[in-house]
């Protein structure tokens, strides 16, 4: 203890704060990245992409650890829980703002417990179905769900995810009757679907793309507003016969709170770089996905309006009879 008086004392007395020192030698260990899905989906997609990126800005290893369940919460607790000094940051994003909508208990608050550092691509889902469902079209899909109520099923990455919400929201807007099977990431669901125990799927596109392109899936419509350069061919819902459907995601990084702004600022930097090298933009907007960027306090924004946006939609969707907790 009076080692570390004495520390700060010299520190005062040079005009350094202990935090500014530390930043300026940060970081001196390897940093962990927790994805709060299991490998192979599109939140570990894009966490190994910007995690390789990282490691060349920083000058340090960037680990990839994944802690699926819960919808991401279980990973977002870990992150939430741990020190924050900067060697543990979270894969994070649009469930920073639907959270507190949508579950009654959390062990965290995916606001107040997080410091955002960075936005990094958003994208839309797609509709995917298996092959043998008799449907090639979202019209004729929903025709074949209100013949038969309750009997097609559609997989999602988890309760209260993106693919779960566009799926609730597809049944409220057309009126149809399918059955939610969670699971703990995009690749599980994805495989199951391929494999015929699940109908469809509205899933992130990173993860069904090569799927659809090998005609293992058949895609019927994109959740967001416009077509995808990847899928020119394959209309949006709206286009498609739902003319108010609209959803999506994004993904981004996030450290726990209380972690010094002069190391989230440094991160933010070296993300930044990242998300524009040739080799991440390449590999991203491949699969998909919109590269964002900006500042801490833009993240925060997009986390506001997405929380504006969703909030009427959810009690509209807990009206209709939708269950996340």
């Amino acid at each position: 203890m009076k080692l570390i008086a004495i520390l700060a004392a010299v520190l005062g007395l040079a005009g350094i704060s202990p935090p500014n020192v530390f930043a300026q030698s940060y970081p001196s260990k390897p940093v962990r990245l927790i994805c709060p899905y299991p490998p192979g989906g599109a939140t570990d997609i894009i966490a190994r992409a910007i995690a390789n990126e990282l490691s060349k800005t920083l000058g340090q290893p960037v680990i990839v650890d994944n802690r699926p369940g819960a919808g991401g919460r279980v990973g977002a607790e870990v992150g939430a829980r741990s020190a924050p000094d900067g060697y543990t940051i979270s894969l994070s994003g649009i469930s920073s703002a639907l959270g507190p909508l949508l579950y009654s208990k959390m062990n965290y608050d995916p606001v107040k417990d997080f410091a955002p550092i960075i936005a990094l691509a958003s994208f839309s889902n797609v509709l995917v179905v298996n092959p043998s469902v008799k449907a090639e079209s979202v019209k004729e899909l929903i025709a074949l769900a209100k013949s038969a109520p309750g009997a097609l099923t559609f997989a999602s990455s988890g309760t209260g995810a993106t693919t779960h919400l566009s799926g609730e929201l597809f049944k409220y807007l057309t009126g149809v009757d399918m059955l939610h099977i969670p699971y703990k990431g995009s690749a599980p669901a994805v495989a199951d679907l391929i494999g015929g125990q699940v109908q469809m799927m509205f899933d992130n596109i990173p993860s069904s793309l090569p799927h659809i392109r090998a005609g293992r899936l058949r895609a019927l419509a994109v959740t967001g507003t416009k077509r995808e350069a990847e899928l020119p061919d394959v209309p949006t819902v709206a286009e498609a016969g739902v003319p108010t459907y609209e959803s999506g995601g994004w993904f981004g990084l996030a450290a726990p709170a209380g972690t010094p702004k002069e190391i989230v600022a440094k991160l933010n930097e070296a993300a930044v770089k990242g998300i524009q090298s040739p080799e991440f933009v390449k590999r991203m907007t491949g699969l998909g996905y919109n590269i964002l960027g900006g500042t801490p306090e833009q993240m925060s924004e997009r986390i506001n309006a997405n929380a504006q946006y969703w909030s009427p939609v959810v009690k509209a969707l807990r009206s209709g009879g939708a269950v996340f907790d």
